[in-house]
């Protein structure tokens, strides 16, 4: 998970970059793709977790 959150960070810095020398674009792209990146990482933190529980608890 860890590598998904790293490349999230990539692209949110290529996105950041992008914006202040003009590239609309490719910000765009680039912003788009740390949102997914994240939300991936997001929900399988989310699962991971919540299968941590119930394998505890039995």
């Amino acid at each position: 998970m860890g590598n998904l959150l790293y490349w999230a960070f990539a692209f949110l810095v290529i996105a950041l970059i992008a914006a202040a020398l003009g590239f609309g674009g490719l910000a765009g792209t680039a912003m788009s793709g740390a949102q997914m990146l994240f939300w991936v990482a997001i929900v399988l933190f989310v699962i991971s977790a919540v299968v941590g529980i119930f394998r505890r608890r039995t």
